[in-house]
């Protein structure tokens, strides 16, 4: 069975960090590209960052520029976000995914309409 599944979300103060794991299962992560996508109440899904397979470029979105790490570890099978600087307007629900392209531009990554996804996690920043 293909499975996505989050953890490491939580409260944080402003200003704290907090890493997020996503742990594959079913498939090889390696070969797939990767994305963070996040969604706050009343909002549309917004991508945060993205890494591509084949080289492990990453992409960010301007917001999380700098504050925010997409890494992976193949061994383990799992993606990381690690979060820095938070801030309360990041308070969302956070989603991996993976998906693999025939084509794929790191610019355009955060359009792409990818095949896994995982349940989320909640990260909820105070003030």
């Amino acid at each position: 069975q293909v499975q996505l599944v989050e953890s490491g979300g939580g409260l944080v103060q402003a200003g704290g960090s907090l890493r997020l794991s996503c742990a594959a299962s079913g498939f090889t992560l390696d070969s797939y590209a990767i994305a963070w996508f996040r969604q706050a109440p009343g909002k549309e899904r917004e991508g945060v960052s993205c890494m591509s397979s084949a080289d492990g470029r990453t992409y960010y979105a301007d917001s999380m520029k700098g504050r925010f790490t997409i890494s992976r570890d193949n061994a383990k099978n799992t993606v990381y976000l690690q979060m820095n600087s938070l801030k309360p307007e990041d308070t969302a629900i956070y989603y991996c995914a993976a998906g693999r392209f025939s084509q794929y531009v790191l610019r355009l990554c955060l359009n792409y309409g990818y095949n896994y996804w995982g349940q989320g996690t909640q990260v909820t920043v105070s003030s």
